[in-house]
């Protein structure tokens, strides 16, 4: 069974960062893709980065400049390095994995990890 696991989220004052961090088990089936949502009261759900098997990261224009997603050593393990942080980007952010079973494509999500930027 996929389980995905966020870790990193927290409280921090607009212009802080925090380091977000997605580790993947369970996976038996070849992997094309991991990323973030995000998602927050009253707005759309969100993509705010991936980063695909060929390594070329995806953004979503809110975060491009500020956020940077990155593959981890370990396999299945990904990070997202977010600076300049508003208090827009407050919500719920996912971890999620995308993948090829041999016959179907298949997606994972995590249970999320709270970003709270407030002053």
């Amino acid at each position: 069974q996929v389980q995905l696991l966020e870790s990193g989220g927290g409280s921090v004052q607009p212009g802080g960062s925090l380091r977000l961090s997605c580790t993947a088990s369970g996976v038996t089936f070849a992997v094309s893709a991991m990323g973030w949502y995000r998602s927050a009261p009253g707005k759309q759900r969100e993509l705010v980065a991936s980063i695909p098997s060929d390594d070329i990261p995806v953004y979503g224009d809110s975060v491009k400049g500020r956020f940077t997603i990155s593959r981890g050593d370990a396999e299945n393990t990904m990070s997202l390095e977010m600076n300049n942080l508003k208090q827009e980007d407050t919500a719920m952010y996912y971890c999620r994995l995308w993948g090829w079973d041999g016959q179907n494509p298949t997606a994972h999500e995590g249970q999320g990890t709270q970003v709270t930027v407030s002053s």
